[in-house]
């Protein structure tokens, strides 16, 4: 039996460098998919795009954009650039300030999350593309199963301010799987 590497078995990794922001409006929809980009079809969804980016829909008309790492999140720090006020309702939600962004990933995740957060994180209760917006650690957060079958994945997005807090507190819960933090060169690799 080959033993896991750190990814694949408990690791948490910073992605706070990564651009993300958020549009919210009635006009979100319509502008986002003029923009090409792929929209989940409810809210508490997520839709893997292309690049490799993600879009989280977080209401009827909010929308989260987080970067990939093939073009560093250029994509999403040129819509957040870009972006103009115009007649149309589509306000830009600036993100990049408010949220830290972190990638749990590994065979463990849900016990993981089990320790910090109330909700069912199995794959049977929250699937790939699912989003939930609750406590983990007695701080707000964003969960994103951007998992697959051979790569379980959470991106965790919280207050920026308590990153430390948190970062403490997600290693705490990752100690008895054996989980450590990786830099981001390990997704890279």
């Amino acid at each position: 039996m080959t033993s896991l590497n750190p990814i694949e078995r408990c690791a948490l990794v910073d992605l706070t460098d990564l651009p993300r922001v958020g549009f919210r409006g009635l006009d979100s929809a319509a502008w986002l998919g003029t923009r090409g980009y792929q929209l989940p079809e409810a809210p508490n969804r997520a839709l893997a795009q292309p690049d490799g980016g993600w879009v989280a829909r977080l209401s009827q008309t909010e929308y989260l954009l987080l970067g990939s790492l093939a073009d560093r999140g250029a994509r999403i720090a040129a819509e957040e650039a870009g972006w103009q006020l115009t007649d149309a309702a589509n306000y830009l939600l600036p993100r990049q300030d408010s949220h830290a962004w972190l990638q749990l990933s590994g065979c463990h995740v849900a016990e993981v999350m089990a320790k910090v957060c109330g909700v069912d994180l199995r794959p049977q209760a929250f699937p790939a593309g699912s989003v939930a917006q609750t406590s983990a650690a007695r701080i707000n957060v964003i969960l994103i199963n951007v998992g697959t079958d051979e790569l379980p994945r959470f991106h965790i997005l919280c207050d920026r301010p308590s990153l430390e807090y948190f970062q403490g507190a997600m290693l705490d819960a990752m100690d008895e799987f054996g989980g450590q933090p990786v830099g981001l060169d390990a997704l890279l690799s």
